[in-house]
């Protein structure tokens, strides 16, 4: 493995490991050479998910089911991967959840539950793999995904909820790379437009979402498999080591309008 985006060797935690966009980066950063800690909620899910990453690129990986949102949790995984390894390179905030609700109708249990998974559970992940492994390393990668939602508004899908915990991530990747920069840790943010997952084809598919993608975005199509993978690799990769604080839309366009 050679190149400037070689990982090998590396300890990378991606957390939403079990379908869509963090199976592609987890992948992605496998085909560089990194070691691959997949977590998600779903146990079986992500142990295949594992499993296939170890076949397919011959790095070690595990999948460890873990909920975001439990701080207990949080903190006993990141000792059961420090145990394992004995370090942590590379953390990917992935996990995240996102309602379709006008915002007049939105109840308080479901407001909360999106800024516990997306807000609160990205910053336990940072906090304690930062603590526990990257500043005692003086290194590390951190890569928040938040969204192009988390930059702009919308009036196709009421998701305010949504709006509100990414755009919070947005800021929090600036906070925390402020804050640990002089540790050797990068922060920096993806905001992922309109991608194909298994959760978003039907919808992306339909009529009014494709007329709407011809008119918002200027590359006019949604993000195909892959085509996030390569900003996921620049932002984990050792030769980034002078990008921090940087949020990096992936949206063919839609917030340059």
């Amino acid at each position: 493995m050679s190149g400037y985006f070689d990982l090998s060797g590396s300890v990378a935690i991606v957390t939403g490991c079990s379908t869509g966009l963090g199976v592609q980066m987890a992948k992605a950063l496998a085909a560089q050479g990194a070691n691959i800690v997949g977590l998600a909620r779903r146990e079986q899910l992500v142990k295949e998910v594992a499993s296939s990453i170890e076949g397919e690129f011959g790095v070690k990986a595990i999948g460890i089911p873990c909920d975001i949102t439990d701080t207990a949790k949080v903190e006993e995984t990141v000792d059961e991967v420090m145990k394992e390894f004995g370090r942590i390179d590379i953390l990917i905030n992935n996990a995240g959840t996102g309602s379709v609700c006008p915002a007049e109708d939105v109840k308080d249990e479901d407001f909360q539950w999106e800024l516990d998974v997306d807000l609160t559970g990205t910053f336990k992940m940072a906090r304690s793999i930062a603590k526990k492994a990257m500043i005692p390393a003086k290194y590390g990668r951190i890569i928040n995904i938040s969204s192009m939602y988390g930059m702009v508004g919308n009036k196709i899908a009421g998701s305010a909820p949504y709006h509100a915990a990414k755009g919070a991530v947005v800021n929090l990747t600036r906070a925390l790379a402020a804050e640990w920069g002089k540790y050797g840790i990068t922060v920096n943010a993806i905001c992922p437009g309109y991608f194909y997952t298994p959760l978003t084809k039907e919808t992306l598919d339909s009529d009014f979402f494709q007329a709407n993608a011809r008119t918002m975005i200027p590359l006019e199509r949604y993000g195909n498999e892959g085509e996030l993978d390569t900003a996921a690799l620049f932002l984990s990769s050792p030769a980034s080591s002078y990008v921090t604080g940087v949020i990096l839309p992936v949206d063919g366009g839609y917030t340059c309008m």
